[in-house]
């Protein structure tokens, strides 16, 4: 009774190993495809992702909205930094004068001295104001991207039957996925034309 235990548990184990062997073989198309049990690839299944940042990087749109953020972000920083510097120059004049007395009175060297604060409260004011102004440029571009890219997916998901599309930021959020369910550059390329056809309108 042993040897015919002993028998079938080999039999049983030979024939697992073929049946894992042609899962293996069958599971798998010629190009590499991911494939799941029931044969379907994972992109079949409606499963595939996007690498944000080469999306950001590679979309025109996403490209032109960030040079007008770094325009605005450098026209900022030019037009502060002149201010601040007309100031240093007062605050350094105001110095010379009240070293050497060069005011007529204490209350002329005091009524600059306000103004001068004065001045420097401006500026404060001015650089958050500036900060605040890219700050809240930068989440309306964002949300404008995030807009343009939900929506195209939204439509491009239905043509391609994809019943969830991923996102993988710096291999953050998906650690392993066949490259066949990367489909940036198809969304890179369909995004871009239908952007280029835009600024023609």
């Amino acid at each position: 009774m042993k040897k015919t235990s002993l028998i079938v548990n080999a039999i049983l184990v030979v024939a697992v190993i073929a049946l894992f062997a042609m899962v293996l073989s069958d599971g798998k198309k010629g190009n590499g495809e991911t494939r799941l049990s029931g044969g379907e690839s994972f992109a079949d299944n409606g499963i595939v992702f996007i690498n944000t940042d080469s999306l950001i990087i590679k979309y025109d749109f996403a490209r032109q909205l960030s040079e007008e953020l770094i325009k605005k972000e450098e026209s900022s920083r030019t037009d502060f930094n002149e201010r601040a510097r007309v100031f240093q120059q007062d605050m350094v004049e105001f110095q010379r004068k009240i070293q050497n007395n060069g005011f007529l009175s204490l209350e002329r060297a005091q009524s600059e001295e306000r103004r001068l604060r004065q001045k420097e409260q401006e500026l404060q004011e001015l650089n958050a104001r500036l900060s605040n102004e890219l700050m809240s440029q930068q989440e309306r571009m964002n949300q404008q991207l995030r807009d343009t890219i939900t929506a195209f997916l939204s439509d491009y998901s239905k043509q391609r039957a994809y019943r969830m599309v991923l996102s993988n930021t710096m291999g953050d959020n998906i650690l392993f996925a066949d490259d066949e369910l990367d489909v940036t550059n198809d969304v890179v390329i369909i995004l871009n034309s239908r952007y280029a056809a835009s600024r023609k309108k």
